[in-house]
């Protein structure tokens, strides 16, 4: 299943307002590792910064190891790899958190949706665990929504 030319914009601003409609996310974006890299995005948020560089280096396939041992920037922002599975059959997530940041340490979850892939930060005090699950449960419902555009066509 190819999602990125097949869906329209609102699913993707869809799954973003899913997001930030949750008590624990702070920031949400879609992405994909060809153009248009970022779909969607918070546009209050950092990752409307994203560059096509940070989004190239978290979603590359090769030499996922150095990324633990360098870390990753998302929107300028440094984070620690805390937990790969982007490319493991079965979970496809990864879990990350920021570091040096005056606001405080925060979690981040990748999840894999096919093609393209939601980007969520949790509000300060959020644990990984918790933003984990609100991550699946909104890619959940993005799938159902892109497969009813599917049937309607």
């Amino acid at each position: 299943m190819h999602y990125i030319g097949d869906t329209s914009q609102d699913i993707w601003q869809g799954c973003i307002n899913l997001s930030l409609e949750s008590e624990i996310c702070s920031d949400a974006a879609v992405i994909t590792n060809c153009p248009p890299w970022l779909l969607a995005c918070s546009p209050e948020g950092n990752f409307t910064q994203m560059t096509q560089e940070e989004i190239q280096t978290l979603l590359a396939r090769e030499e996922r190891e150095k990324l633990f041992l360098r870390g990753i920037t998302l929107a300028g922002i440094k984070c620690l790899l805390i937990r790969d599975d982007l490319f493991t059959e079965g979970n496809k997530s990864m879990d990350l958190r920021t570091k040096g940041q005056p606001r405080g340490s925060q979690a981040i979850t990748v999840v894999q949706l096919e093609s393209v892939y939601l980007v969520v930060m949790g509000k300060k005090g959020t644990e990984g665990g918790p933003l984990n699950l609100k991550a699946f449960e909104i890619a959940g419902y993005t799938r159902e929504a892109i497969l009813k555009q599917k049937a309607r066509r």
